[in-house]
């Protein structure tokens, strides 16, 4: 069973940036894919960026692109979101999940994981 924490979240002024962290304990992630989803306030959990370890398949949604980077740290596994040039918009609790069935795509366009993180709160507002 893997279990999964985020880390890096908090306050940061329009136009900053902030890195997230999803460390996983339990088996490593090669076999799976890791999904970033944020949930802001009143509306629907969506997938941001979803990352097939195996084939290094990653999909962005268009609120993602150009914006955000998905990326392994090196020996270790945890998956991190870079966010740069962050938006009011941006606020929301952020969550990683991973699953080992779907495409990245089709884990961030359905909303899919088997194990999810508990959540991290990012707030954009100056």
């Amino acid at each position: 069973q893997v279990q999964l924490m985020e880390s890096g979240g908090g306050l940061v002024q329009p136009g900053g940036s902030l890195r997230l962290s999803c460390a996983a304990s339990g088996p490593r992630l090669d076999d799976y894919t890791i999904g970033w989803f944020r949930e802001g306030p009143g509306m629907d959990r969506e997938g941001i960026v979803c990352f097939t370890l195996s084939d290094g398949d990653i999909y962005y949604a268009d609120s993602a692109k150009g914006r955000f980077t998905v990326f392994r740290d090196n020996g270790r596994n945890t998956i991190s979101l870079q966010m740069d040039s962050l938006k009011p918009e941006d606020t929301a609790t952020y969550y990683c999940a991973a699953d080992r069935r779907s495409t990245a795509q089709s884990q961030c366009e359905l909303v899919f994981g088997d194990y999810w993180g508990p959540g991290i709160q990012v707030t954009v507002s100056s």
